[in-house]
C-alpha cells in the first residue's frame, strides 16, 4: 500500500477536522488519512474503522481528487429518509402519547403510511426531534385552579412585602422526612468509580418547622407520624411570645385543614398568629421547601447515611445553625 503524503500545514487541519467536526463520518475519515500519513497498514486501518476495503479505497480515491473537500460527503449521496420531514414530526406526537412503546409507534407507521421502519430509525429520528430517552420524574396529582391560583399569588406579594416593610412576619410551614434510604445528590465523581451512599431500612425522621426569609427556624423532629394534634401543639407553642402580627403560610395538607385546626383560628388571632392557605399543588410558593432540597441534596454529608444517630445528628446540626453556617438567600 502506497502510504499517503501530507504537508505539515495540512496535517495540522486535518487535526483539528479530526477532533472538531461534528460529524462522524469527517472526523473518522480525516482520522484515517493521518493514520496512513504516518504508517499505518490498510489492514489495520480495515480493523480499526470497521469498514470494508472498497470503502477504505473509495475515502482515498475521494482525499486524492478533492483533499479536505474530499473528507464531506457530496449532497444528495446517503440513503434517501424514509419519512418526510412532516412524517417525522407526526412520529413524534405517536410517542410523546406513548413514551415507553415504539412498537406501538413503528406500527402506526405502517398502517397509516405502508412504510416498514425499525426501531433504531424511530429513534435517529426522535433525536434529531430533541428528544431523548430518560427517566421520567414524579408530578403532582394534579394542578391549582387558575382562578386560585392567582388571587393567593397576588395575597402572597402584598404579604411579602408587608414583612420586607416590617409590618407582619411572613413565616412558611411545612413537614419532611428522612431516612437511611438515602435521597441521591450530584457529586464530583471519577469516570471510571461510582459513589456509593450506604442504604438500610431505618424509622423515618420527621421534621415539623416554620421558617421566615430572614432563615429564622423553629421546628420540631418526630419519630413517628404528624397529624393535626401534634400541628396544633407546635403552633401553640410558635404563638406563645408573638410581639407582631405573624402570618403562616402552609399547603391545604389534611392535617393543616382538619376542624381541629380551624377551631384554634380564633384563639391564635388573639395571639398575633394567622394562617395562609396556598392554593394547591403549589409548593413552589412554599419557600421553605427550598430548605428541604438544601437538607437533602446540598447540605447533606455522605456519613449522615451510615446510621440512625449520624443522620438525626446531621439535621439537628443543620437546622439548628441555620442562618449561621447554612443559609439561604430568599432574594
Amino acid at each position: 500500500m502506497k502510504f499517503i503524503n501530507l504537508y505539515p500545514e495540512t496535517e495540522k487541519m486535518l487535526e483539528r477536522i479530526y477532533h472538531n467536526s461534528q460529524h462522524h463520518k469527517v472526523r473518522q475519515r480525516a482520522h484515517c488519512i493521518l493514520l496512513s500519513y504516518r504508517g499505518f497498514k490498510m489492514e489495520k486501518l480495515l480493523e480499526i474503522f470497521k469498514i470494508s476495503r472498497r470503502t477504505l479505497q473509495y475515502w482515498f480515491q475521494r482525499w486524492e481528487q478533492n483533499k479536505l473537500t474530499g473528507l464531506y460527503d457530496q449532497p444528495g449521496r446517503g440513503r434517501k429518509a424514509k419519512l418526510t420531514p412532516p412524517q417525522k414530526q407526526q412520529v413524534k406526537e405517536w410517542v410523546k402519547a406513548e413514551p415507553k412503546d415504539l412498537k406501538r409507534v413503528i406500527n402506526q407507521v405502517q398502517d397509516s403510511w405502508g412504510i416498514k421502519v425499525s426501531k433504531d430509525t424511530i429513534k435517529r429520528i426522535l433525536k434529531k426531534l430533541g428528544m431523548t430517552w430518560r427517566r421520567m420524574k414524579r408530578g403532582l396529582a394534579g394542578s391549582p385552579f387558575e382562578w386560585e391560583y392567582e388571587f393567593k399569588l397576588e395575597k402572597l406579594k402584598e404579604l411579602k412585602e408587608l414583612d420586607k416593610n416590617g409590618e407582619i412576619d411572613l413565616n412558611f410551614l411545612d413537614e419532611s422526612g428522612m431516612s437511611l434510604t438515602p435521597s441521591l445528590p450530584y457529586g464530583w465523581q471519577d469516570k471510571a468509580e461510582k459513589i456509593i451512599l450506604p442504604s438500610s431500612s431505618s424509622k423515618r425522621l420527621n421534621v415539623l418547622g416554620v421558617m421566615n426569609r430572614r432563615n429564622e427556624l423553629k421546628y420540631e423532629t418526630y419519630s413517628g407520624n404528624l397529624n393535626s394534634e401534634k400541628l396544633i401543639k407546635f403552633l401553640d407553642k410558635f404563638s406563645e411570645n408573638l410581639t407582631q402580627k405573624t402570618v403562616v403560610v402552609m399547603d391545604q395538607a389534611s392535617i393543616h385543614t382538619s376542624n381541629a385546626v380551624l377551631g384554634k383560628l380564633e384563639e391564635w388571632k388573639t395571639k398575633n398568629l394567622e394562617l395562609f392557605w396556598l392554593p394547591p399543588y403549589s409548593p413552589e410558593l412554599n419557600l421553605i421547601e427550598i430548605l428541604w432540597k438544601f437538607l437533602k441534596y446540598e447540605w447533606i454529608k455522605i456519613e449522615a447515611y451510615k446510621s440512625w444517630q449520624n443522620l438525626v445528628d446531621y439535621v439537628t446540626n443543620v437546622l439548628d445553625n441555620l442562618g449561621k453556617e447554612y443559609a439561604i438567600n430568599f432574594a
